[in-house]
């Protein structure tokens, strides 16, 4: 990692790092105290803490690299949002589409509620799979046979959730890379189904039993396709830590859960008819470079600017006791032992990085299999 990045890289960290680990101790201390006798207590105070952590990543968008999200829906998906449980399906096009999902979540009022499917490895991420833990993510392996029961026993623990919340399913199981779109067209033109340009042949098992389980509690499903404009680059996890401006679009488009069909197969079959939709649209997106006139306006809110400032200040003040009280760095012992923790720390940083990557994701031989599973 460049010297330049590294300074950036070490104190954003830091600050990250350590206010994690403080909200994740009281994560626990609430999840081991207050939960066994009130969930919905549980969830309302834990939606408070875990916006004290992730609006630090949406500060980190909005105002350290200054990326546009745009919003395009129509005003009656416009005025739902974040007024009512919803189940969310997207396309899986950049490195950040679940950060890009947490900004519309805060302008909605719905961050500290926002949930996902993720993989079971997310879990043991330091700080963030914390936190989303305690949030109540859903974490599967990505095998049917392992994650059935696991996703549905999730599923029925929201039937209750005392507060609106959105939960992320990326049904094309992997993030859509130029050597997945090419497997998932040949598997397309050897079973005759239409050819994907833009996309990939979603996975239906989750939420043919996502609609299955949720039918009764969550009244909408949100249709979300993410777009990049041609003169702009994808956003990255590396790019903004770099401050590399960039400008996403994101059209969102709600279906009651009433309307859709009420056999299995035929939820599935919705599902890729609205996939094959999402490719159609987003042709039209490559053509004009936007998604239309219902552009939305979103702003740029204070508060994810408010709680940075928040922990730098409570942290630095700490911190400048912390050594005052120890001398730590008056010793070789204690500069060592402070060095070792900026690498611990740069280390961290990098693996965090390296996580978000497209490139790191699945390969497209194994998004080829699962497409035939399918």
């Amino acid at each position: 990692m460049a010297i330049a990045l590294a300074l950036v890289v070490v104190p954003l960290g830091l600050l990250f790092l350590l206010s994690g680990l403080i909200v994740n101790l009281i994560q626990a201390i609430f999840f081991a105290l207050i939960r066994p006798f009130s969930k919905s207590l549980y969830r309302r105070i834990n939606k408070f803490l875990a916006e004290l952590l992730w609006l630090q990543l949406v500060w980190l968008v909005d105002w350290w690299a200054g990326v546009k999200v745009q919003l395009y829906a129509d005003s009656e998906t416009f005025q739902s949002m974040g007024k009512e449980h919803a189940l969310l399906i997207s396309n899986h096009r950049s490195d950040i589409d679940w950060l890009v999902g947490w900004i519309l979540a805060e302008r909605s009022g719905c961050l500290g509620s926002t949930l996902a499917v993720m993989k079971k490895s997310s879990k043991f991420l330091p700080v963030i799979g914390w936190s989303m833990w305690f949030t109540e993510y859903l974490f599967l392996e990505r095998s049917w046979a392992k994650d059935e029961n696991t996703l549905k026993l999730g599923l029925q623990r929201l039937n209750d959730f005392p507060i609106p919340f959105w939960l992320a399913l990326f049904v094309e199981g992997t993030r859509f890379t130029p050597a997945k779109l090419l497997a998932a067209q040949e598997y397309a033109a050897s079973q005759g189904l239409p050819i994907p340009r833009n996309v990939l042949i979603p996975r239906t098992k989750g939420f043919v039993s996502a609609v299955s389980i949720m039918r009764s509690f969550v009244p909408a499903i949100y249709d979300v396709t993410v777009a990049i404009p041609k003169d702009q680059r994808p956003p990255t996890m590396l790019g903004i830590l770099k401050r590399q401006s960039s400008v996403v679009h994101v059209h969102i488009k709600r279906h009651a859960m009433s309307d859709l069909p009420k056999t299995d197969d035929a939820v599935s079959q919705w599902c890729k008819d609205i996939f094959v939709a999402k490719d159609a649209l987003l042709d039209k997106h490559i053509a004009e470079d936007t998604f239309g006139a219902e552009l939305r306006p979103i702003g740029r809110p204070m508060k994810s600017l408010l709680v940075v400032l928040f922990w730098s200040s409570l942290l630095s003040y700490a911190a400048y006791r912390f050594f005052v009280w120890t001398a730590l760095l008056s010793t070789w012992k204690g500069v060592a032992f402070s060095t070792a923790g900026l690498l611990l720390v740069t280390v961290l940083m990098q693996v965090f990085i390296r996580f978000s990557q497209s490139e790191r994701s699945s390969s497209a031989k194994a998004a080829r299999n699962r497409v035939k599973k399918e």
